[in-house]
């Protein structure tokens, strides 16, 4: 594969993968302009984002079974072409619950993306450099919540909130042209995989029983939560405690977006010293050490704003690190059903997300408190995990494998 071919696979997967986030981000500078033309309040628009939220988890285990029995691209396409008349819909919405209903539907259609671009990446490339292609994949994904709240809010107010989901439409089809032309048949269909609810469940639990899946997947899955615990709580912290505007927070989101993106590169340079089960160790060593000191530290009242920023800065570098390691280590045992695998590990991600997520919400007080201890009690969480399950895995498989076929 050459260097061209190789950055231009990796910028397809890229926003393949960002689709989803960009979805999410991007409209949210629109909320008080949507209630007042729907005439509903911001806390029911909001509920656009939680069925949204509802679809992405649902789908993941939706699609992993299509793109095993069909292939990876007829899925894709259909996925993509329901995204796109979903975003179509949302722009001529005139009730509230018209647009949670057609953010369900749209977040079905991103799944497809997201499942499909992640499952490639086992498919294409050789296992033993599938830790380094999720840090390139990284790159592309942490740009979204830098760029689509800015891009989203001039939108907004240049064009109305409803040009949100024409542009999102639009992306939506240069990504399905640049997916039917550019993009290689990684995998052929296998018609040998049911799609009745007996077999499908079958195939996820014998998924779930591989040893280096269950034990990468749940700890990657346990310290992702974390991310969601801060996403979660970061408007109330900053925002309401700090008293910072919108402004300042989204350049502070930015910031901090850095960490996660900086962390996931310098994460190609480690693999080339180490392997991925050790990195996964020594990132969690060092989350669950940022993870205390800023429990610690929120309890003694002794952070301020500054100080705050630095430490979640922090853990969103060691979930950097994390998150491309214990993916790669999940899917590399499977090939035949890794689409399967992919969208199983997807769904453990965001039901564990989505879960600490409402937790934040449910503790809320005037504090930051409830989202750094489920910071701190994930990170611990996922090392303990690590350390009891991977006594079971026999030798990682990524560490022994060198090639990966590439079917055109």
């Amino acid at each position: 594969m050459t260097k061209k071919r190789y950055f231009f696979l990796i910028l397809i997967l890229g926003t393949l993968t960002a689709l989803g986030p960009f979805s999410i981000d991007m409209y949210l500078p629109g909320f008080p302009t949507i209630a007042q033309d729907l005439k509903t309040t911001v806390a029911r628009v909001s509920l656009s984002l939680s069925s949204f939220f509802i679809g992405i988890s649902a789908g993941q285990l939706l699609y992993g079974p299509l793109l095993d029995r069909f292939g990876r691209k007829k899925p894709l396409y259909v996925g993509l072409v329901v995204y796109i008349l979903a975003s179509i819909g949302c722009m001529s919405v005139r009730s509230i619950e018209a647009l949670i209903v057609l953010r369900f539907v749209q977040a079905i259609g991103s799944c497809a993306a997201a499942v499909a671009s992640i499952t490639m990446v086992r498919d294409l490339f050789p296992v033993k450099d599938n830790a380094k292609v999720f840090s390139l994949l990284m790159l592309v994904v942490g740009a979204s919540p830098m760029l689509a709240p800015t891009v989203g809010g001039y939108v907004t107010a240049a064009f109305g909130w409803q040009s949100v989901f024409l542009v999102l439409s639009v992306i939506a089809g240069l990504i399905l042209l640049a997916t039917v032309f550019f993009l290689p048949n990684s995998y052929r269909p296998d018609t040998s995989i049911s799609l009745k609810p007996k077999p499908i469940l079958l195939n996820f639990w014998s998924v779930l029983r591989e040893p280096q899946f269950y034990t990468y997947a749940f700890t990657g899955a346990v310290a992702f939560s974390g991310l969601f615990a801060y996403v979660a709580g970061s408007p109330l912290v900053f925002m309401d405690i700090y008293r910072v505007n919108g402004k300042v927070y989204g350049w502070i989101f930015a910031f901090l977006s850095v960490g996660l993106i900086g962390s996931s590169q310098l994460n190609s340079w480690l693999l080339k010293k180490y392997r991925s089960e050790q990195i996964v160790f020594g990132a969690l060593v060092c989350q669950v050490i940022v993870g205390t000191v800023f429990l610690a530290g929120t309890l003694a009242n002794l952070l301020g704003l500054y100080g705050t920023i630095a430490m979640l800065f922090l853990f969103l570098s060691c979930l950097g690190i994390t998150n491309p390691n214990a993916a790669a280590l999940s899917l590399a045992p499977f090939s035949k059903n890794a689409g399967s695998a992919s969208s199983l590990m997807g769904a453990l991600q965001l039901g564990l997300g989505t879960l600490a997520s409402v937790a934040v919400s449910l503790f809320s007080v005037h504090s930051a408190l409830p989202m750094v201890a489920i910071i701190a009690v994930t990170s611990l969480l996922a090392l303990l995990v690590l350390i009891i399950s991977r006594k079971n895995i026999a030798e990682p498989i990524a560490a022994a494998a060198e090639t990966a076929a590439v079917v055109h």
